[in-house]
C-alpha cells in the first residue's frame, strides 16, 4: 500500500506517519479478500508498533492475525505472530514473548523457511536468557545456529554466538564466554555493522573484567571509547564502555580521573534514558566511593543502584545491590539481606515457572504443528481423490469420445458404400441410356435404309423409265409417284422432329435416377410426385459428389414428406440459375411449427449435406399447410438465360 510505504518516511512528524497508517486502515478494512487484508493489517501494524502506538498496534495485529487464519496465509500468520512476540518482549511480558516467537517458529518450520526458523529459534533464546533460563537458552541458541550455518547468515549467527557468550559469562564459564564472544566478533567481520563491532568488544572487555584479568580488559575498553564520533553516533554502547573502563581501572588502583569518567558515563545515560546503564554504573560508583573510605557515599549510590535496577526490572542487578548494600549497611544489614533471600527465592520460583511455562508452550505449539500436519495431510488426501476423480472424469470423457467418433467415422463409411451404390447406379443406367441410344440409332438407321432409301429408290427407276413415255397413262403414274415422293418425304420429316425432340429434352441418366425415385416412392405410398427440371443444364456434366447429394437429399425428403408429413401430393423442381443450383421440394402434408421443432435426424443429414457444398437451406411451413424445402447450391459456371421453372424459383428465394 502506497500509504504504508509513506508512513516509512522518517522525515515526518511521528504524528503525520500514524494518520497516513490511520488513512491505510480504514482502505484496509474494505477489502473484501482476507489474503490481502491480512497483509495490509500486518504492515500496519508493524509501522504502529515501530511508532510506539501500542493501543493501534494491538487492534491491527489482532486483525491480521485473524483474516490470515481465515484466509490459511500461513506467511502472514507467522509475521503477526513475531510482530506480537516483539511486542510483549519490549515490554518484558516474557512468556507471552516467547509463546508467540514459539507459533512463528513452528510455522516456518513447517512451511520450510530454515532462515526464519533460525530467527524465531534466536529470539526464544533470547527472552529465555532474560528470565535466567540458560539451558534452555542454549539449546535453543545451537538450534538456530544449526539451522542458519548452511545459509552463512552471518549477521544471525553473530548474534546467536553472541547469546551463547551472554548465557556462559552469566554462568560463571568466562572462558567460553570468550570463546562464543570471539566467535560473534569473528562472524561480525564478514558483514558491514560498525556499532555491532563495538558491542561485541565492549563483551569481551566485560568477560575478562569478570574473569579478573584487568590488563586484556581494558584493551578492548579502551579500542571501544577511542573509536572515532562513537559518543554521537551510539551514545548507549559508548556509555556502556566508558563505565566499565572506570571500573577496570579502579581495580587496578590507577584510578587518576576515573571519577570523571563515570560522571560522563551517567550523563550520556541519562540523556538517553538508559534506566539499566544508570543502575549499574551507580553500583560501580558505589564500589568507588567505597575504595575510597567513603561508606555513606557508597551507601547512596547502591540505594540508587537498587532503585534504578527494580524500576527496569533488572533483577540480577537488584540482587547484586541489595548484597552491596547489606554489607555497607551494618545496622540494617538483616533487613535487607532477608529482602535478598524473599527476592532470590521469589525469582528462582518464578524462573521455574516460567521455564515450565516455556515447556508447556513448546508442547502445546508442537500438538498444534501436529493438528496441522494431520489436516494438511487431510488437505493431501483430499487433494489427489480431487485430482484422480479430474482424471478419471478426462479418461471417461476420452472414451465417449472416441466412441463418438469411430460411430461417426463408420457412419461416413456407410455413407460412402450407399455413394458408391448410388454411383454404380448411376453408371448402369448411364450404360442402358447409351445401350438405349444405341438401339434407337439402330432403328433410325435401318428407318432410313430398309424405308426412305428403298421407296427412293424404286421411286428414282420408276421415274427414269417414265421420263421416255408420253401420254396420259404415264402422266398418272408420274403423279402418283411424285406423291409418294411427298410421303417420304414426310416421313424424313417426322424422323428429324422425332431426332431433335430427343435432342432439345437432353434427358440424361441423372435425371433417370430422380424419376425412378420417384417412381419408387409413389409405388411403395399412396403419395402423388410431380417432377420437373431444367433442361439449360447438363445434370450428368455435375461432380459426381454434387449429384450424389442433391439425390440424397431429395431421398431424405421424400421419406420426410410420407413418414411425417403425411402428404398425398409432393412437388419437385430441380432448377439453376447464374450462379446456383436449385431444390425445391413441397408437400401438402400436416405441416408443423418451424422455429419451435428441434431438428430430426433427417434434416440435419439435409443440413449436413448442404454445408458440405457450401450451400443454404431454407424450410417454410405451417401446421395445416404442408411444408416447403428449399437448397440452394453454388455453382462454379456460368448458366444458360432464365427458363420458366428456375425463374420462379428464383424470385422466391
Amino acid at each position: 500500500m502506497i500509504l504504508v510505504e509513506l508512513s516509512k518516511n522518517d522525515g515526518l512528524a511521528n504524528d503525520n506517519r500514524l494518520k497516513l497508517l490511520g488513512r491505510a486502515f480504514n482502505n484496509a478494512l474494505k477489502i473484501n479478500n482476507d489474503s490481502l487484508k491480512s497483509k495490509y493489517y500486518s504492515q500496519i501494524s508493524l509501522g504502529s508498533m515501530n511508532l510506539g502506538d501500542s493501543l493501534f498496534f494491538r487492534k491491527t495485529n489482532g486483525l491480521a492475525l485473524q483474516s490470515s487464519i481465515r484466509a490459511g496465509d500461513s506467511v502472514t500468520l507467522a509475521e503477526s505472530h513475531w510482530d506480537l512476540g516483539t511486542f510483549f518482549r519490549d515490554n518484558t511480558v516474557e512468556d507471552s514473548a516467547y509463546f508467540h516467537f514459539a507459533s512463528a517458529q513452528k510455522i516456518y518450520s513447517s512451511i520450510g523457511n530454515e532462515f526464519l526458523s533460525g530467527r524465531m529459534l534466536y529470539n526464544m533464546a533470547a527472552v529465555q536468557g532474560d528470565v535466567r533460563d540458560y539451558t534452555g537458552s542454549e539449546i535453543n541458541t545451537f538450534k538456530a545456529i544449526e539451522l542458519l550455518k548452511p545459509l552463512d547468515k552471518f549477521e544471525q549467527l553473530y548474534q546467536c554466538y553472541n547469546n551463547l557468550g551472554a548465557v556462559y559469562s552469566s554462568l560463571g564459564e568466562h572462558t567460553k564466554a570468550l570463546e562464543y564472544f570471539k566467535l560473534a566478533l569473528n562472524y561480525l567481520s564478514k558483514f558491514k555493522d560498525g556499532n555491532a563491532e563495538f558491542i561485541a568488544l565492549n563483551n569481551i572487555g566485560d568477560t575478562y573484567l569478570n574473569q579478573k584479568d584487568y590488563v586484556s580488559a581494558i584493551v578492548y575498553f579502551q579500542r571501544v571509547i577511542s573509536a572515532e564520533n562513537l559518543k554521537e553516533l551510539d551514545p548507549n554502547t559508548y556509555s556502556k564502555a566508558l563505565s566499565n573502563y572506570a571500573r577496570t581501572r579502579l581495580h587496578l588502583k590507577d584510578t587518576v580521573g576515573i571519577k570523571n569518567a563515570f560522571s560522563e558515563s551517567l550523563e550520556l545515560q541519562d540523556s538517553i534514558n538508559d534506566i539499566v546503564g544508570l543502575s549499574l554504573t551507580n553500583y560501580y560508583l558505589a564500589e568507588y566511593a567505597l575504595s575510597k573510605k567513603d561508606t555513606s557515599g557508597a551507601i547512596a549510590y547502591a540505594k540508587k543502584s537498587k532503585a534504578l535496577a527494580k524500576r527496569s526490572s533488572n533483577n540480577k542487578r537488584l540482587l547484586e545491590s541489595l548484597e552491596l548494600i547489606s554489607k555497607l549497611d551494618t545496622k540494617n544489614a538483616p533487613q535487607y539481606v532477608q529482602q535478598y533471600i524473599s527476592l532470590n527465592d521469589s525469582l528462582q520460583k518464578e524462573e521455574r515457572q516460567i521455564r515450565n511455562k516455556f515447556a508447556r508452550i513448546e508442547f502445546e505449539t508442537d500438538q498444534f504443528i501436529e493438528q496441522n500436519q494431520l489436516l494438511a495431510r487431510q488437505k493431501q488426501l483430499w487433494l489427489g481423490v480431487a485430482i484422480g476423480l479430474f482424471f478419471l472424469a478426462i479418461a471417461i470423457v476420452s472414451i465417449i469420445s472416441l466412441r463418438i467418433k469411430n460411430q461417426k467415422l463408420k457412419f461416413d463409411q456407410q455413407q460412402q458404400k450407399s455413394n458408391l451404390e448410388i454411383f454404380n447406379l448411376m453408371l448402369s443406367q448411364k450404360e442402358k441410356f447409351l445401350e438405349g441410344k444405341h438401339e434407337e440409332q439402330k432403328r433410325v438407321s435401318e428407318e432410313l435404309h430398309d424405308g426412305i432409301l428403298g421407296q427412293m429408290l424404286g421411286i428414282r427407276l420408276v421415274l427414269s423409265g417414265l421420263n421416255n413415255k408420253n401420254g396420259e397413262t404415264s402422266a398418272k403414274q408420274r403423279a402418283e409417284y411424285l406423291k409418294k415422293l411427298q410421303d417420304v418425304e414426310e416421313e424424313v420429316r417426322t424422323i428429324s422432329h422425332e431426332l431433335n425432340h430427343a435432342a432439345y429434352q437432353k434427358i440424361h441418366n441423372f435425371i433417370y435416377s430422380v424419376q425412378d425415385l420417384l417412381k419408387s416412392i409413389e409405388s411403395s405410398s399412396k403419395v402423388h410426385c410431380n417432377f420437373e427440371f431444367t433442361t439449360h443444364l447438363e445434370w450428368d456434366r455435375l461432380d459426381s459428389e454434387v449429384k450424389i447429394n442433391i439425390y440424397r437429399i431429395l431421398q431424405e425428403a421424400l421419406q420426410n414428406c410420407t413418414k411425417h408429413a403425411f402428404a398425398t401430393n409432393i412437388n419437385i423442381i430441380l432448377g439453376c440459375n447464374e450462379k446456383d443450383i436449385l431444390v425445391r421440394v413441397e408437400d401438402d402434408g400436416v405441416g408443423y411449427q418451424a422455429k419451435n421443432e428441434k431438428k430430426g435426424i433427417g434434416l440435419k443429414n439435409i443440413t449436413s449435406r448442404v454445408k458440405k457444398m457450401n450451400g443454404t437451406v431454407a424450410i417454410k411451413s405451417k401446421i395445416g399447410k404442408g411444408t416447403s424445402l428449399l437448397v440452394k447450391i453454388p455453382f462454379a459456371d456460368k448458366i444458360l438465360p432464365n427458363d420458366p421453372i428456375h425463374k420462379s424459383i428464383n424470385n422466391e428465394l
